[in-house]
């Protein structure tokens, strides 16, 4: 039995503004119509004895993760909540801790969830060249064939010697520079560091335990202390925190005699920049990606992604722009890495276009901002079929509510009332209240709040189905 464990723990700042820390790059459609983590879970099927995947996640991406894996008509074996990020080697051990509480040892498929794999069918042959290695307790990572002296990706090592296809792990190497990158792609021993792996679970917690003691005892603990949580599992906040923090490279793989690598030579991409996304997507013939509503004129080898507004460029070549409702990226193609340093400009300003959109998701649905000024602002929110939001009060604004589409259900105060389109309602200061879509189709208003304050804090929660705090 194969369970495949999904990472989607990742902020992906280098690709801002699309990716947000509370709606990272694997949450987006960045190479097709699906989201990266959709991509990674479709990617399985097929393969022989594979389970349902094992999803460790954000606490804060919970209800996005969930829906995606639904729209996809998938069934997670579990979703793991991350109170707080400790890198790969503690997430992949819940994950093992996890699988040991199953009826067999299962073999755990670790993957990330933001990396693109154009041909699924070479990478399921190699992932099924692995299960013989890892059933056999060896420690096997997938290297990727290196087509170019990439300096932005770590380097795996193979002795060759062995031949056959499976190759001994001769060391894991940090990011080189030019020279030394060339010469690892003149070698031919050299394969980028995919960041994906297989292993039996108990030989990755024994491997854990001889390397990291102090490491597995902390995710132990947390485990034990774990709680259901509707659909999820919560790890204690204190408790995880208290693990250290390391990579599973680092942690285990460098450090033991039983790890195997197998080449890989997929068409594989871990879309760690938008200079990467530039290389996966079709060109016109000026060698552009255009991306929504853009318009050139004498313009080349540029990325145009246009989410909100038309984007028009004339005279310029090697550029990355990205246009949201709330931001524009302007960059060359050659600096894209360093968009992250703008990121962390963003965090030092405490500025709200580092975590969020305009465009918020909730469990029930989402809510855009559309305008705002001293006293007030405007919002249109969208309430799924079927969906609500809790009940709750607020002290210091009150609300209107206009319904544009669908059927709203409002409870405010001892009153509920059915609304329908083009009619509206007050929700006065103080009142406790409830928004409902009792239909079959997504119910759609705008609301104007008035008010002294008019934070998303100022929510005193009664109820709410999806058990968030009061």
């Amino acid at each position: 039995m194969i369970l495949p464990v999904i990472l989607s723990g990742g902020a992906g700042t280098r690709l801002w503004p699309l990716s947000r820390e509370l709606y990272p790059k694997q949450l987006l459609p960045l190479a097709s119509e699906k989201t990266m983590l959709q991509e990674t879970i479709e990617r399985l099927n097929g393969l022989q004895e594979i389970e349902n995947p094992l999803i460790v996640c954000n606490e804060s991406h919970r209800f996005m993760v969930a829906e995606q894996v639904r729209q996809i008509d998938q069934e997670p074996h579990a979703i793991i909540l991350e109170p707080c990020g400790r890198n790969t080697a503690p997430a992949v051990a819940m994950a093992a801790l996890y699988a040991q509480k199953l009826e067999s040892d299962p073999l755990l498929l670790v993957l990330p969830a933001d990396h693109l794999i154009a041909n699924v069918d070479e990478f399921q042959k190699v992932v099924e060249l692995g299960v013989a290695q890892a059933e056999q307790g060896a420690l096997v990572t997938f290297g990727i064939v290196a087509t170019h002296p990439e300096t932005g990706y770590g380097y795996i090592c193979a002795d060759r010697q062995a031949g056959g296809g499976v190759f001994p792990v001769s060391a894991f190497v940090e990011k080189p520079d030019v020279v030394m990158a060339e010469k690892y792609l003149a070698s031919g021993d050299y394969f980028w560091n995919s960041g994906i792996f297989m292993f039996r679970a108990s030989r990755y917690l024994e491997e854990l335990g001889c390397h990291q003691p102090e490491m597995l005892s902390a995710c132990q603990n947390a485990f034990n202390t774990m709680q259901e949580d509707l659909d999820f599992l919560r790890l204690d906040e204190a408790a995880f925190a208290s693990c250290p923090a390391d990579s599973i490279d680092y942690a285990v793989m460098e450090k033991t005699d039983q790890a195997v690598v197998i080449p890989l030579d997929a068409g594989w991409n871990d879309i760690g920049a938008w200079s990467a996304l530039w290389d996966v997507h079709p060109h016109d013939s000026e060698g552009n990606v255009l991306i929504g509503d853009v318009l050139t004129e004498g313009t080349s080898n540029c990325y145009l992604h246009a989410s909100k507004r038309l984007i028009a460029a004339v005279g310029v070549e090697d550029l990355v722009v990205v246009e949201t409702a709330d931001a524009v990226l302007v960059a060359n193609r050659s600096q894209v890495q360093n968009v992250k340093g703008i990121v962390e400009q963003l965090k030092q300003q405490q500025r709200n276009e580092a975590l969020l959109h305009r465009r918020v998701n909730r469990p029930w649905g989402d809510y855009e901002g559309i305008d705002a000024g001293e006293r007030f602002q405007v919002k249109r929110i969208t309430v799924k079929p079927g969906a609500s939001l809790s009940l709750q009060k607020h002290h210091h604004r009150a609300e209107h509510w206009i319904v544009v589409k669908g059927t709203a259900k409002v409870t405010c105060g001892e009153k509920v009332m059915i609304l329908s389109e083009n009619q509206s309602t007050y929700i006065p200061l103080g009142e406790v209240h409830r928004l409902e879509n009792p239909g079959k189709i997504p119910l759609e208003i705008i609301e104007v709040q008035s008010g002294s304050y008019l934070g998303e804090d100022d929510i005193i929660r009664f109820e709410d189905e999806y058990g968030r705090e009061p």
